[in-house]
């Protein structure tokens, strides 16, 4: 088997944006190919969603072919064709309809059988990546936010997750969200003033209270457009604002408790452990007080510097599709 060749799609799906990265399998080792971008999806009970995620799907592929292919002066119609492919997406649920429906949906856009295709949460997918073979926790925080972990007998725990209408507290749209519902205490006079409010409603455009209930209420406004805050509240924190840092410390609490609740579920005593997302990797005011509030409650963990991705956790289930690689 091991002098064949395949070819092998890993998807990483999350809110904001996919990644699609292709590796070719052959004599025993993963070789990448191409990878590339395209939108995020959501929920898949949410509106439009199939069409979001079947939009991620494709662009994200498209545009690692074109990696590949224009790197080694071919015709993207002429790349071989795709043997595998596993995609880890946000809001999807083991063992529900819904893993189910996104199976179909990749197998449907990659026309692949089912067989050779699966669709899971995007939590699954790095752990997979950060920890292929061993015991180990994942901290995820970017849009949204979600902590999961293995212990070594493969049994699986997971904590947060459920979206931002019931737990997004650790994720940068708690920390843009939280900092918005200060601002406007802190134009009521509830609040003591700080340089966070008018940092914030400059880069929205807002002169008032009322300009800011206008803009969140608008059909535009989502999400991702609160978490895209977070950047600007973890700048005004490592320029001296309290009350920024304040945000940032309940948030990096709130991740810290679920990953010790995560670790205890799993009765590991000093575990391993994996940083992913946007938040975790471009706010280090939030990541370092995320290491602080985890070593107090955790003491003895150890931080993995190395690891996989998503995407290489991916790809790691589409080689067991595949049948190439051993459960």
């Amino acid at each position: 088997m091991n002098q064949r060749s395949f070819i092998l799609a890993g998807f990483d799906a999350g809110q904001t944006s996919c990644r699609c990265r292709l590796s070719l399998w052959q004599n025993g080792a993963l070789q990448r190919l191409g990878e590339g971008s395209g939108p995020g999806v959501s929920h898949l009970d949410a509106a439009d969603a199939e069409e979001r995620f079947r939009t991620a799907i494709r662009s994200s592929l498209n545009s690692a072919r074109r990696e590949w292919t224009q790197r080694l002066g071919l015709d993207p119609n002429d790349a071989e064709p795709i043997t595998a492919a596993a995609i880890g997406a946000s809001g999807i649920e083991a063992g529900t309809p819904l893993q189910a429906r996104g199976r179909a949906l990749l197998a449907s856009e990659l026309h692949l059988p089912e067989t050779r295709c699966l669709a899971t949460g995007d939590e699954r997918t790095a752990l997979r990546g950060a920890f292929p073979d061993q015991a180990g926790i994942v901290l995820i925080s970017g849009t949204g936010m979600i902590v999961v972990g293995r212990d070594a007998h493969g049994r699986e725990h997971r904590c947060g997750g459920w979206g931002w209408r019931l737990d997004g507290a650790g994720s940068a749209f708690d920390i843009g969200h939280h900092a918005l519902q200060l601002s406007v205490r802190m134009a009521d006079g509830r609040a003591s003033q700080s340089t966070l409010r008018e940092r914030l409603w400059s880069a929205l455009g807002c002169r008032s209270a009322t300009d800011l209930k206008a803009l969140v209420v608008s059909p535009g406004h989502g999400v991702a457009d609160q978490a895209s805050l977070a950047p600007l509240v973890d700048e005004a924190a490592a320029q001296g604002d309290q009350a920024a840092r304040t945000i940032l410390q309940q948030s990096a609490s709130a991740l810290a408790e679920a990953t010790a609740a995560t670790a205890k579920a799993l009765n590991l005593k000093s575990p391993s452990l994996g940083a992913r997302g946007g938040a975790l990797k471009h706010l280090p005011v939030f990541r370092q007080l995320v290491n602080a509030a985890v070593d107090e409650l955790l003491p003895g963990s150890e931080w993995q510097s190395s690891g996989g991705d998503a995407c290489d956790g991916a790809l790691t289930c589409a080689l067991e599709l595949a049948g190439l690689r051993p459960h």
